[in-house]
Parts: C-alpha cells; sequence; structure tokens
C-alpha cells in the first residue's frame, strides 16, 4: 500500500498521485512500458486537437472542465519526462559527450500560438465554475505551459537520445535556454501536499498544476530550439538525468541485446469437475461442534471520505463526483490506518481472547486470512501466535483467499478443531481493517478457479502494469454473478433446518452479510437471483471494501447497530480476487461480539 500523509489542515492526502512513479524493475520491454504509460496516460488525455474541437464546438460549460483537459495534455506531453528522467538545464560546456546515461530531448518545430489563443479566448468566455480568482491561478501556470511547450507530445519519444547520439546528428533540435535562474521560483513539495481548498475539485486540479509547473523551472518565454550543432560552450541546455538506476538498467535493457525469456506455458482447457462439490453440513460431518466464543474488530482510525477522494484526484483518474462514488459503489468513506498489519492484528487477536476469557495456553491453532500480507518467513499467523505468548500450537499458518478469506478460514477451522479438540483463533486481516473470532458454523463451502478470465479478473501485484493492482470490471462483475447464483441455488436445495415443510434452507436465513465488495453490484446480481435488497446488510458506506475482513466487520457492526439483536442464521458469501468463492451459514449471537 502506498503511503498517505496528512497534511496542516488534518486532510488525508495521497503523494503518489500527484508525483507520478513506476517501478521500472518490473519492465523487460518497451512494450510493457508503453501499456502503463497508455493506461494511465493517454487513455483519458485529450490531445490539442480534441481541445479545439471542443472549444470551436462549444463544448465546455464551464472553466474547469477546460482546466481539467489541459492538465491531463499536459502530463501527457510530459508522461516520459515524469516518470524517467529528471531536467537539468546545463552549462554547454560542462555537459558530457560520451557518457550513456545523459540524454537531450529532441524537438520539432511547432507553431501553438493560433491554439493558444483561442483556448485562452474560450476560457475568457466561460462562466467559472466554483472560484474564479483560483480557476485563474490555475489557468495562468496551465496556459503559460501549454503555450510554450516545444512538441505536440505524440512524437516524442521514450528513450531519449544520449548526448554523443545527437551530436551525430548536428541538425536535431533541442532545447536552449536564452537565460538561466537557478532560483528560479518553483513549488515545494509541502507548498503541494499543504495546499488546500473548500472545492475538492480545484484542490486536486491545483496541485497538478503545481507539479506541472515544476517540470519546467526556467523562463519557459526565453527558451528556443536551437540545432545541437550551432550550440556555444556558454548555452544553457537542459540534461534528462535518469530519476534512478532502475531507470537506467531499463534503458539499457531496451537499448541493448535482449536474453530470450522463457515463455509462459498456456493455460489448459477449462473443465468443469465430475460432479458438483457438496456444501459441507458441519453438524452432519463432524463430532466437535464449533461455537462462537469471541468476535473482535481492529478498524482504521483515519477515516478517507470521498470528498478526500475527490481531493487526491490523480491525472490518470476518470473525472467522477462524490455522489458518482457513492451511487456506483455505495461507499461514502473508507477507514485507513497507520499501523501495519500485523500490529492490527494483533490488537484485535489480543481483545478477542480477553473478551472469550481464553489464556493463550489453551488455542489450538491460530489461522491468518489475508491477500495484503507482507510476512511470508515466518507467516503472519506464526508471528501473532508467538507475540500472543504461545510456547507452541497444532497449526499457525496463513490461508491466501482474498475476498473469500473468512469462509475459507472458517472451512479449516473447523477441520482442525476435530484434531486438536481445542479453540482455533481465525484471524481475517487486511492492510485497514481485522477481525478475529471462532465460530459456530452449520454449513460450509469454498471455491477456487475457473475460466482463464476471472482467475485474471484481479491480478496483484500485476508486473504488466507497474506491480499495481489491476481490476478488470466486466470479469470481476462476470465471477460474482456466477458464484453467488451458485450459492443461492445451493441453499435452495437444501433442506429447512427445523424442518419446515416445503422451506429450503434459503427460507431460514434470517440476514444476508455478503463480502463488501460494491454495493451496488451486489445488490443488482442479488435481484438477479431472486433475493430482495431488504434481506442484505452494508457496512460499507463506512468502511469501504475490506476483502477478506469485510464480512467480519459487517458482523461486528450489525451486532453494533441493533440489525442482529439475537442470536440468528446468518448467511455469509464471499467471493472476488483470483476467482476465489465461499459461503457460510452459521448462527451469530450479539453477546459475543467485543
Amino acid at each position: 500500500m502506498k503511503p498517505f500523509v496528512i497534511n496542516r489542515y488534518g486532510r488525508i492526502v495521497f503523494p503518489f498521485n500527484f508525483f507520478p512513479e513506476l517501478d521500472f524493475s518490473t519492465f523487460q520491454t518497451l512494450d510493457q512500458f508503453a501499456a502503463v504509460i497508455k493506461r494511465d496516460f493517454e487513455e483519458k488525455a485529450p490531445t490539442e486537437i480534441d481541445i479545439l474541437a471542443r472549444v470551436e464546438s462549444r463544448g465546455y460549460k464551464g472553466r474547469f472542465d477546460l482546466l481539467r483537459d489541459l492538465a491531463l495534455h499536459l502530463f501527457w506531453v510530459n508522461r516520459y519526462a515524469m516518470t524517467m528522467y529528471e531536467k537539468r538545464p546545463t552549462r554547454w560546456r560542462d555537459v558530457a559527450r560520451h557518457r550513456d546515461d545523459l540524454f537531450l530531448p529532441v524537438f520539432a518545430v511547432r507553431d501553438g500560438t493560433e491554439t493558444t489563443t483561442a483556448i485562452e479566448s474560450a476560457y475568457r468566455a466561460l462562466p467559472a465554475t466554483w472560484d474564479e480568482g483560483t480557476e485563474d491561478k490555475i489557468c495562468r501556470v496551465l496556459l503559460d505551459l501549454f503555450r510554450h511547450k516545444k512538441g505536440a507530445g505524440a512524437e516524442l519519444p521514450a528513450i531519449k537520445p544520449t548526448v554523443g547520439e545527437l551530436l551525430a546528428r548536428p541538425k536535431s533540435l533541442t532545447y536552449h535556454l536564452l537565460a538561466h535562474n537557478p532560483d528560479y521560483p518553483g513549488y515545494g513539495h509541502d507548498d503541494i501536499i499543504e495546499f488546500a481548498h473548500a472545492v475538492p475539485e480545484l484542490e486536486a486540479l491545483m496541485r497538478q498544476a503545481m507539479v506541472l509547473h515544476n517540470q519546467y523551472r526556467w523562463d519557459r518565454a526565453k527558451t528556443r530550439l536551437t540545432e545541437v550543432g550551432q550550440l556555444h560552450d556558454d548555452d544553457f541546455v537542459v540534461v534528462f538525468h535518469p530519476r534512478n538506476d532502475d531507470v537506467m538498467h531499463f534503458i539499457r535493457r531496451v537499448k541493448g541485446v535482449q536474453r530470450v525469456r522463457p515463455r509462459r506455458s498456456a493455460p489448459a482447457p477449462s473443465c468443469r469437475p465430475l460432479r458438483p462439490y457438496a456444501p459441507v453440513d458441519v453438524r452432519a460431518r463432524f463430532t466437535v461442534m464449533p461455537r462462537i466464543e469471541a468476535v473482535a474488530v481492529y478498524k482504521g482510525e483515519r477515516p478517507c471520505t470521498n470528498d478526500d477522494l475527490v481531493r487526491n484526484a490523480a491525472y490518470c483518474w476518470s473525472p467522477m463526483t462524490v455522489e458518482e462514488i457513492r451511487h456506483k459503489t455505495g461507499i461514502e468513506q473508507r477507514l485507513y490506518t497507520e499501523l501495519d498489519l500485523d500490529q492490527m492484528a494483533l490488537l484485535a487477536a489480543q481483545r478477542a481472547l480477553e473478551k472469550s476469557g481464553r489464556r493463550a495456553e489453551e488455542i489450538g491453532a491460530v489461522l491468518f486470512c489475508s491477500c495484503t500480507s507482507v510476512k511470508m518467513m515466518p507467516s503472519l499467523a506464526t508471528w501473532l501466535s508467538g507475540q500472543l505468548g504461545m510456547f507452541q500450537t497444532h497449526a499457525s499458518c496463513d490461508i491466501v483467499a482474498a475476498c473469500a478469506g473468512l469462509p475459507y478460514g472458517l472451512s479449516e477451522a473447523v477441520r482442525l478443531l476435530q484434531e486438536v479438540e481445542r479453540p482455533v483463533l481465525v484471524v481475517c486481516g487486511e492492510k485497514f481493517s481485522d477481525k478475529i473470532g471462532t465460530v459456530r458454523t452449520s454449513l460450509l463451502q469454498t471455491y477456487a478457479s475457473g475460466p482463464m478470465s476471472e482467475v485474471d479478473s484481479i491480478i496483484w501485484p500485476n508486473p504488466d502494469f507497474d506491480n499495481n493492482i489491476t481490476v478488470y470490471g466486466p470479469e470481476v462483475r462476470a465471477l460474482v454473478k456466477r458464484y453467488l447464483g451458485q450459492m443461492l441455488d445451493e441453499l435452495r436445495a437444501l433442506p429447512h433446518p427445523d424442518g419446515a415443510a416445503g422451506a429450503s434452507l434459503l427460507d431460514a436465513i434470517d440476514l444476508i452479510v455478503p463480502h463488501q465488495a460494491n454495493k451496488t453490484m451486489v445488490v443488482n446480481i442479488a435481484k438477479e437471483a431472486g433475493v430482495a435488497a431488504e434481506r442484505l446488510y452494508f457496512n460499507i458506506e463506512r468502511v469501504g471494501n475490506t476483502s477478506s475482513a469485510s464480512i467480519p466487520i459487517a458482523l461486528h457492526d450489525a451486532v453494533r447497530e441493533g440489525v442482529i439483536d439475537r442470536p440468528l442464521r446468518v448467511f455469509a458469501p464471499g467471493f472476488g480476487a483470483g476467482a476465489v468463492g465461499g459461503y457460510a451459514v452459521l448462527r451469530v449471537d450479539p453477546a459475543v461480539v467485543a
């Protein structure tokens, strides 16, 4: 998880949304890098022609929309410079000629006077969207950058020529600064982080304008293009230095002889199982019956509202208002924390043990369910066991089942109970939330795998996309629809546990507490499957999507809100990343919630 900071106004800020930074160690080819650039910069950025066409058709209704398009365009123009290089004005006599890590930009002659004039005139004719003074300030920055940019953008190569390579092409045009002031005004890191405005959209756009201004820390009106062969010793040029060693290694990989990398094997055709996997009837199959002894939760302490998200809108985000976020996802805020995941897990585990009255030496096993743990060896479950004072357990291990973490954890806990006949501590935790508890379960089912489109519906880390998490929306929805439909069909086929004539297990469910993935999506899919929205409980509007921890936290909050005010039979389905799914039918007693 990339870090956040709290500025002096008490607002949460995500610096990485404004300062582009890619992990070049993951790129083996220029095509891989180009795919990331296309995703993050190109797909949402208008060209000069696009902006001018919208101006001429009077497609802009207010100044903000025009300014945002200008900013997106300028980020795209600087897509390679911002991610790969650091620009340093340098006297030509001091520029090394034969190093492979010094580069010069190359441009073609461009006259953007008419386009700039048309855009400026259109801006003046438009009404202010929110705050005329701030919008004018942003406009001055962006228009100055647009007026003096030396290329349209599409012609700029990712890998710039070295100084030596450009000297071999003396007619090539590069930056020539007619005057250079080392103290040319710019914006410091704190200036950008600490900027605040009452309108979230303007706060984000002003930060973007500051970052773009810093790409040209020289008097842009006193900059021209000069042939490299015509430069004199005292002329100032702009030398591009690799931002870090990983960038330089990437450039050398691309320019050098590429070794042949082993190809990934193609996936085998997807085959359905010989027969369906039957749900596990705990009461019929097992001797030792699980029961809830304690449920404890640790939540992130720092709310991040939809307003905060808009304030931190990145150059690569689609425009979305606070209300649109709520409507599309059901989320109004999510909870962030400055604690590490292991510390949150420990706090919740301690609370669970205290609530249950159990001592460390009584616990037979510890299971930790998560897809965001950074502890590989020892596992976080083993680390927890040691921190809690457990000298030895029958089993302490981690389970990676993403959003289906709770059903997977419960399934394994029930099996372990048969072996050890001692309490099992189940922890479902992600970066921002945690839940601990032992459970009483009557029915279990887990699923894994599926067509490759579903298996790869969510990938993290994704080497093709800078090792960031990559979510493919249509595939995720298809996965959820398939798994939730299958789960409901199984419950309809099972008899009512109390023997009611003509009734099914689904009829006996008092409350459905699903994985809190996306409220709008889950409600719509449930309706398609014949389940009314009134039967579902959500707390996603307050805590967001916490993956494996979402169902445990939702159960906790349902008790706190009085929705679960007596022992209820709950259907808890989980589904998500990596084509995993599962559900549990369990009885939840509010008395055990810490």
